[in-house]
């Protein structure tokens, strides 16, 4: 594997079993890689295991079966959690089509929190939240509650605690979902931006105009990938 690619599947499975022992096959040997910096989207009918690949990428789920490397080292073999749960903290953040906000915390707390687990000071973590909430144009909504928020700034305040480690990969899981499309249009931007930055981003989406803001798209269908070289016209 050459330096420049910062994830790899060889031969991906991944079942989930039922109470009565029946096995569901989601993934099927999958076999891909993904450069760093780029930004790739992930495409398929439902069901076809999409949000399953995102979350083996984010360390969430366990393969059954074949390797996943993480930059050079064979992270599909690993199964503490703590390993596991150090690897997305300092590698990883998460977007979410449901923002997954703490309702009772404002803006900045909300945005802190990965900071806060990860054992950073109270003064750094809040001065690094307001900088990146500031850079998202949520300047004037730092005490506002996600109540308070719309979707497209409920969305941004999510965007930035993803960011609030630094991380190399971000992963979207349908972002756009629930957002209007000006603001789903935006966060594309925003994605743009991180890839112009040297960050990895891997975007689940159905939607063709968010895709097109991407390097690359990777098609999935029944478990496997269709096609991983096609590109819509891009945006740039």
């Amino acid at each position: 594997m050459d330096n420049k690619t910062e994830i790899k599947f060889k031969q991906v499975y991944k079942s989930y079993f039922l109470a009565n022992g029946d096995e569901i096959p989601v993934l099927k040997g999958i076999d891909l890689e993904i450069k760093k910096g780029e930004f790739v989207a992930i495409m398929g009918e439902s069901g076809g295991g999409k949000t399953t690949l995102l979350n083996i990428i984010g360390c969430l789920h366990p393969l059954s079966k074949g390797k996943y490397y993480l930059e050079n080292e064979n992270i599909g073999v690993v199964r503490d959690d703590f390993t596991l749960a150090y690897i997305r903290n300092k590698k990883m953040g998460f977007i979410f089509q449901q923002f997954n906000l703490f309702t009772r915390l404002t803006a900045i707390k909300n945005v802190a929190l990965p900071a806060l687990y990860a054992g950073v000071p109270g003064n750094e973590r809040e001065d690094k939240a307001r900088e990146l909430l500031k850079s998202l144009g949520m300047a004037d909504r730092l005490e506002y509650k996600p109540t308070e928020l719309s979707g497209g700034q409920q969305q941004r305040v999510a965007v930035c605690r993803a960011l609030m480690n630094d991380p190399e990969i971000i992963l979207a899981d349908e972002p756009t979902g629930a957002l209007d499309s000006k603001s789903g249009l935006e966060l594309m931007e925003i994605f743009k931006k991180f890839k112009n930055q040297g960050r990895t981003v891997v975007m689940v989406t159905h939607t063709a105009e968010a895709a097109r803001y991407a390097d690359r798209i990777i098609y999935l269908r029944d478990g496997q990938v269709t096609d991983h070289d096609y590109k819509l016209e891009s945006k740039y």
